[in-house]
């Protein structure tokens, strides 16, 4: 079994930064890729950032230059520096893993239960 955790959203002011972690565990064989996600209230979920086996990464327009996607490989875990936080920023973050897990073959796609994110004065 594997399971994938998030933490470290809350509550920040207009301006300010957080930093969001993502965990695997369990039976892992091989990275793929991990990648945040993030669903505002009314809006379909939408891709923050992500970073693959080979460190290459990706971002949204929306949070270039602003937001930073870095990976501890030893711990299995996946971080999200936000910095220069706006309200549009607002939602609820998820993580999603594509892993090899012992005995399956191929990938399997895992998501976190989410973490909020608010901004707000």
């Amino acid at each position: 079994q594997v399971q994938v955790v998030e933490s470290g959203g809350g509550l920040v002011q207009p301006g300010g930064s957080l930093r969001l972690s993502c965990a695997a565990s369990g039976s892992i064989s091989r990275f793929y890729a991990m990648a945040w996600y993030r669903q505002a209230p009314g809006k379909q979920r939408e891709l923050v950032a992500g970073i693959f086996s080979d460190g290459t990464t990706n971002y949204a327009d929306s949070v270039k230059d602003r937001f930073t996607i870095s990976r501890d490989n030893a711990k299995n875990t996946v971080y999200l520096q936000m910095n220069s936080l706006k309200p549009e920023d607002t939602a609820v973050y998820y993580c999603n893993a594509e892993l090899g897990v012992l005995g399956v073959v191929g990938r399997v796609g895992y998501w976190g239960q989410g973490t909020q994110v608010t901004v707000s004065s």
